[in-house]
């Protein structure tokens, strides 16, 4: 069978690849893997768009490490929504529900207004945490970690319980029913 077709694959597959996905970013572009520098560097360029007198006073546009700009990050992203994309395509996996998942539709009714409201708030929130914390879930924990980095360890020990009671707060006890 073919395993672009699996609706899941196995999370130690996954793993694996991801890790190798690790090495090649490292061994090509010599950087770790993450997505929000991305969206930073994004704000940061709309922004001196807008405002261009600010790259004169702000530390943020001075720093030649930091230089803002369309990189290799973006082309992860790309691959990212290229990569679901295609899985959810290949698998047969695309969602009739009109971008309503039946868990949120049943914690929080059917509306997709409502529901594209949420993912884009708890993707606001998650951009801040990023940030805050320098680095996202794929930063810190799968490139942090692949480095020993003792602050993606942390990272790692306080974003999945949070994760767990925050999925819990919002949806509770899942029962699952068996068909």
């Amino acid at each position: 069978m073919n395993i672009l077709l699996y609706k899941a694959w196995s999370p130690y597959t996954v793993g694996g690849l991801i890790g190798l996905l690790s090495w090649f970013a490292f061994a090509t572009v010599d950087k770790p893997l993450g997505i929000t520098t991305a969206f930073e560097h994004t704000a940061a360029l709309s922004i001196q768009a807008v405002a261009p007198q600010i790259t004169h006073t702000n530390t943020y546009y001075t720093d030649p490490d930091k230089k803002p700009q369309i990189g290799w990050e973006w082309m992860l992203v790309v691959g990212v929504f290229i990569g679901a994309f295609l899985s959810s395509k290949l698998s047969a996996d695309r969602s009739t529900d009109n971008g309503v998942p039946a868990l949120w539709a049943q914690r929080f009714g059917p509306s997709a207004s409502k529901r594209f409201a949420g993912a884009f708030l708890g993707a606001a929130v998650m951009m801040f945490g990023a940030r805050l914390a320098q680095g996202c879930t794929s930063g810190h924990g799968i490139s942090g970690v692949l480095q020993l980095a003792v602050s993606s360890w942390i990272f790692v020990a306080v974003f999945v319980p949070a994760a767990l009671l925050t999925a819990f707060v919002l949806y509770g006890k899942v029962r699952h029913e068996h068909v």
